[in-house]
């Protein structure tokens, strides 16, 4: 005989068992019943075994329920092997009350104490100090009350899981009210508020994630047909977050935000309102839609800020830290609007009003920064004007600028040339024009600068080096910046020492980002040594240089790798002289000693000596350099070959020289701590 299915809420199956029981003679007061399927509104259990012990004469007897299956699917609950055995006894109104351990496979065990009340059903699920209580009334049997205590975070996670599929909950804990209705002509709905106390929730791929969360979160949750629709409003009082790459510091005030939205059929959430509130530091106001995935796929959002100083540390340490520019301050305030479609940017305004900004590594700062810029990816022209009252780049100062921009095609163009005063000279940007990210294509941009007048002693200044004299000037016809490199298509002209230095191939990796690389090759023509002598303090020489620096590249402004070949120029007019100083030092630097005992003798007899050569080479590679000279001399190289008399030649023997010792051997005689001493 097939096993009976109930359909009436099981609160009905159990009080007609217990009638039955009651209805029994007194010595045969054990019942045993098995039941497919009992159906109710909120689940279903399958494979139902129900066993009732009462011994003769006692006020108590003993209730086991099984179940194979029990079912919530519209809450996201499955469990099998459920077994729940408790004492039973009458409450003397004419209800039932039992209590006793529930246990659901292998899972550690609940205590569960239900009140089966004429007018009610009451139930409680403890363990430890946390409590979950369901409450229903004969009057509303479509609705369910439950109040949660300290309740562990993850046991919502079925429920959460519902509208989101990837979200794991974890630590922390629960305590509100939830209202659970289930009319058998409308969709389940579940209101209410909860009150999360050090919550923390992820994702498998971290794109999410919360810590610490302190919220009070009011829901209201539908689903019906496989649609989901979820409202939330809530006020965060501290923790941290990461979303969509954003990692949000939340402050110890109130944060208001709401959400509301409608999971899709096909997967992913249309969201029509998303609001955040943090008062004068950020408030934002917009809709969004998101890919079945969780890929941003369009964005129409307005933002305001009145203080831009908290938004650093609160809402862009992520993004600012990638892009190797952690510890940023802001000041000022401003309004934004966004909008984001199929992924890639399509508008953007930025309104700033009296903004600054400074790098914390006082690589860059602007001052003053004013007026608008706008961009449209589809559309006619916008124009717009951005300025600022004053820049720097590292210590190079730059006066003030106004930048005039049409936006087109999906590119931000310049309308004239920007000329900027820097280091009493000028810099001219022209033609640039600016891509911004998309098509995982990250930003671009290209253009030409034109350098006139720049003082290259405040230039090396700035870089913490002596004060050149000459000038720095010359156009770079192209510049273009995409993947992080900068690339300088044509040769940049220095005048300087009286002579030139070319620098072709230049191009630099993470101009702004960390560990910035530079790349050049140098060609040095007719550079007057009295004058570079001068400046560094290497004694005096006379005469004029020129070579080439191959392959130079610094990292972090700190040369790691080149090959260099300098030596004297001859020139008709040029004495080539060099004092017993500059002998002294040039020797103290490369291990450099003279030709024989008797020149070592003489050299204190004269001031300075004639020379026919000078010529030094170094290959950079691995901190090492491969040092070399005008010719080899047996295990040695010639570094100076003297002229006239007394004929003064110096050699080196060291090929192999520590960089670093190198620089700072440079570093102690430019200082003067290096002494001359004769033999």
């Amino acid at each position: 005989m097939p096993r009976p299915i109930l359909r009436p809420p099981t609160r009905l199956a159990l009080l007609s068992l217990l009638l039955l029981l009651a209805a029994l003679p007194a010595a045969a007061r054990t019942l045993t019943m098995q039941v497919a399927r009992v159906a109710t509104p909120v689940a279903t259990l399958g494979d139902v075994q129900v066993r009732l012990r009462w011994r003769d004469g006692a006020g108590t007897g003993e209730l086991e329920v099984r179940a194979a299956r029990v079912d919530a699917v519209d809450l996201g609950y499955r469990f099998r092997d459920v077994a729940w055995r408790c004492l039973l006894s009458r409450d003397g109104v004419g209800g039932w009350r039992c209590d006793g351990e529930l246990r659901a496979g292998d899972g550690a065990p609940l205590r569960l104490s239900v009140d089966l009340a004429t007018a009610s059903t009451d139930a409680v699920l403890t363990r430890g100090p946390a409590s979950l209580s369901l409450r229903r009334s004969a009057a509303t049997p479509d609705l369910t009350r439950i109040d949660l205590a300290r309740v562990p975070l993850a046991w919502a996670q079925a429920l959460a899981s519902q509208g989101w599929e990837a979200g794991r909950l974890g630590a922390g804990t629960l305590n509100g009210r939830l209202l659970v209705a289930t009319p058998s002509d409308a969709p389940l709905r579940v209101t209410g508020t909860l009150g999360l106390a050090a919550a923390g929730v992820d994702t498998p791929d971290g794109s999410i994630a919360a810590e610490g969360l302190e919220a009070d979160v009011e829901i209201d949750y539908h689903r019906a047909s496989g649609t989901t629709t979820l409202a939330l409003d809530a006020v965060l009082r501290g923790g941290d977050l990461l979303a969509a790459g954003a990692y949000v510091a939340l402050p110890p005030t109130p944060v208001r935000v709401a959400i509301a939205g409608t999971l899709r059929d096909g997967g992913g959430w249309d969201l029509s309102r998303v609001s955040w509130d943090d008062g004068a530091a950020l408030r934002t106001e917009g809709s969004a839609a998101f890919t079945d995935d969780g890929t941003l796929r369009t964005l129409d959002m307005a933002l305001r800020s009145d203080a831009l100083a908290p938004l650093p540390a609160r809402y862009l340490s992520a993004w600012l830290g990638v892009a190797g520019l952690s510890g940023m301050a802001l000041d000022g305030a401003l309004d934004a609007r966004i909008a984001v479609r199929d992924g890639a940017l399509a508008d953007l305004s930025l309104v700033p009003q009296r903004v600054s900004i400074a790098d914390a590594a006082a690589r860059f700062a602007f001052d003053g920064v004013e007026g608008a810029l706008r961009y449209a990816l589809a559309g006619g022209a916008i124009d717009s004007t951005l300025s600022w009252r004053g820049a720097r780049l590292g210590q190079v100062a730059i006066g003030p600028a106004s930048w005039p921009w049409r936006s087109g095609d999906g590119r931000l163009r310049l309308l004239r040339d920007v000329r900027l005063p820097v280091l009493g000279g000028e810099v001219t940007i022209s033609g640039l024009a600016l891509q911004p990210p998309r098509d995982d294509q990250g930003l671009r941009l290209e253009g030409g600068v034109a350098l006139d007048g720049l003082q290259l002693g405040g230039l090396s200044e700035a870089f913490g080096g002596p004060a050149f004299p000459g000038t720095l000037g010359g156009r770079i016809p192209r510049v273009a910046y995409a993947d992080q490199r900068l690339a300088v298509e044509g040769d940049l002209v220095m005048q300087v020492f009286d002579g030139s230095i070319r620098a072709s191939g230049l191009a630099m990796e993470r101009p702004f980002g960390v560990a910035p690389t530079l790349s050049a090759d140098l060609a040095l023509d007719q550079l007057d040594l009295l004058a570079i002598t001068g400046v560094f303090d290497l004694g005096s020489v006379s005469g004029r240089l020129g070579g080439r620096i191959d392959g130079l590249r610094l990292v972090d402004w700190r040369a790691t790798a080149f090959d260099a070949q300098l030596r004297t120029q001859p020139r008709r007019g040029v004495r080539q002289r060099i004092s017993q100083r500059a002998v002294q030092d040039i020797g103290s630097v490369g291990d450099a000693s003279f030709a024989t005992s008797l020149q070592g003798q003489l050299i204190g007899l004269f001031d300075d000596f004639g020379y026919r050569h000078i010529g030094v080479s170094c290959r950079l590679a691995n901190g090492v350099c491969q040092m070399g000279g005008l010719r080899s001399v047996g295990d040695g190289f010639t570094l100076v070959e003297g002229r006239g008399i007394p004929r003064l030649d110096v050699v080196g023997f060291n090929r192999r020289v520590d960089w670093a010792t190198l620089v700072e051997r440079l570093a102690a005689v430019g200082s003067g701590e290096v002494a001359p001493v004769f033999d």
